[in-house]
């Protein structure tokens, strides 16, 4: 039975068809920071008043023209991407302590996904959401309950360890085994888009860490706000719209990085 379940997983990891949607996955997660990048930047200079974050990426597109059919592939993609990484957790290879780490890795990568693909599916049918009004809400329901600020400032010392994790990619260039890099020029430039885009993602992951350790420390919800709420934050200190308008271009560098990682990924 076991052999036959990942003969099963090994086909649909192979099967060209998701290999092509979990590619299409990639290139939509890059355009969505393309667009948050975008906004950070607006924000930066105090013509944004949209979200910094999914939600107001995917509010963009809804309001774009033909932005429904953009939609849509988003939905398409993001579910692809994250049924092709539950289904590699099935057929990993290498040192078994390591194979746990990568699948729990994967694992909490595709519940990211998921939730990217259903949040896209609420625009595409003509509802909203906020990605800053539910952390709100998850925050506020944790400390409403026994031992909920605990839970809360581990959630924060967890996403912490995220975005640790997001900057040492980039400097040490740990990406580079997620994909072909091609010779030359081209490679250069790619590396220098996954080395300054998986930075900036780490530094808005940090701050956002700090915000849900500073909402669990004082029991105010209203302090953990997501990503959007981190980067209007972070505008807000000395020398922050500097930072802010670093870290939008580096989640621009990140969304292109994204489409490369698209045509070149190591499936």
């Amino acid at each position: 039975m076991k052999a036959s379940a990942t003969h099963i997983a090994r086909d649909a990891h192979n099967s060209s068809i998701l290999q092509l949607l979990a590619r299409m996955g990639f290139a939509v997660n890059g355009l969505l920071h393309i667009l948050i990048g975008f906004i950070a930047i607006t924000v930066a200079f105090g013509a944004g008043a949209g979200s910094a974050d999914q939600s107001g990426a995917l509010a963009q597109l809804a309001s774009s023209p033909g932005g429904v059919f953009v939609l849509w592939t988003v939905v398409v993609g993001m579910s692809a991407l994250g049924l092709w990484l539950v289904v590699s957790v099935f057929v990993m290879q290498g040192d078994p302590k390591r194979k746990w780490s990568r699948r729990l890795a994967n694992i909490a990568k595709a519940i990211v996904y998921f939730a990217l693909g259903a949040t896209a599916l609420t625009f595409a049918r003509g509802g909203s959401a906020s990605s800053a009004s539910s952390t709100q809400s998850a925050s506020s329901s944790l400390l409403a309950s026994p031992g909920g600020a605990i839970v809360l400032f581990l959630a924060g010392i967890a996403v912490l360890g995220v975005a640790g994790y997001f900057i040492y990619k980039g400097a040490a260039q740990k990406f580079r085994s997620d994909l072909t890099v091609p010779s030359g020029t081209a490679g250069r430039t790619v590396v220098a888009l996954g080395v300054v885009g998986y930075i900036a993602k780490g530094v808005a992951l940090g701050v956002v860490a700090i915000l849900v350790g500073v909402a669990a420390l004082t029991r105010d919800a209203s302090k953990s706000t997501g990503l959007d709420g981190a980067l209007k934050a972070l505008a807000a200190l000395p020398y922050g719209t500097i930072a802010l308008i670093l870290i939008g271009f580096g989640l621009l560098a990140y969304g292109v990085y994204c489409f490369v990682r698209a045509r070149r990924a190591r499936l």
